[in-house]
């Protein structure tokens, strides 16, 4: 039943993306910015429902105390597909700062492009970063969240990688706050693999930190210190309930 859950999630899941994705730039043709997101949320909510009916794959947010008012800056643990997803219900309107690739995706490139990502070439060093800050400054004043995946790519349980400092950066030269979040997805959705584990994923929210004035590279090893802390706190917790 697990294979086959599995395997009726993943069709679902390329079929609704690339279908509802046609029907989401038709759309956006005849609506503003600003109530665009909201069709986004609709492709993740189903997603999301249809995760919980074939896997038993639910979620729980803990932290959303934390959420400062206004728009900021959210730095995400990466290790699934599950949270590409699910952070779309998880934070206000946001864009996403995603490598340029994704964008080159025949109709879901085009959806993409319609909710104003940051679509930079990962290879490409210091260009990069500055494109994260030039275009997340106009982002921020437009009132919108910027979700960034410091790590840069999925990585398995247990491993982590040098945080990228854009985020850092953005948030230093604006004043905004950065939002660490942590999650256990990657034991249920493996980055590599098709089968999904039955479960409760549990995200937290941690405390905003404040980069105003502060060395970027110091700011990034309090946030990542943060969440690679809580992710190994929430797979001590998960092995021994």
């Amino acid at each position: 039943m697990r294979l086959l859950g599995s395997l009726f999630f993943t069709v679902f899941l390329f079929f609704w993306t690339f279908f509802y994705s046609i029907f989401f730039v038709i759309a956006c043709a005849l609506l503003p910015f600003e109530r665009r997101f909201a069709l986004v949320r609709v492709w993740a909510r189903v997603l999301l429902t249809a995760l919980k009916w074939t896997c038993g794959l639910g979620y729980r947010i803990e932290g959303l105390q934390n959420l400062p008012p206004g728009n900021h800056i959210a730095l995400w643990k990466h290790s699934s597909s599950w949270e590409t997803i699910a952070m779309a219900l998880v934070f206000p309107r946001q864009v996403w700062v995603l490598k340029r690739e994704l964008i080159w995706i025949p109709v879901v490139g085009w959806g993409i492009r319609q909710v104003h990502a940051i679509a930079i070439d990962r290879k490409s060093g210091h260009s990069a970063v500055g494109q994260v800050i030039a275009q997340g400054k106009e982002r921020l004043a437009e009132g919108d969240w910027i979700i960034i995946f410091p790590e840069g790519t999925r990585m398995p349980p247990g491993q982590t990688r040098r945080y990228g400092v854009s985020g850092a950066l953005l948030a230093g030269e604006t004043g905004r706050l950065l939002v660490p979040v942590a999650h256990d997805a990657g034991r249920f959705w493996p980055r590599r693999g098709l089968l999904k584990k039955r479960g409760t994923i549990r995200v937290v929210i941690g405390p905003p930190v404040s980069a105003a004035g502060r060395d970027p590279r110091e700011v990034n090893q309090e946030v990542q210190a943060w969440i690679e802390a809580t992710v190994a706190r929430l797979e001590t917790s998960a092995k021994t309930a």
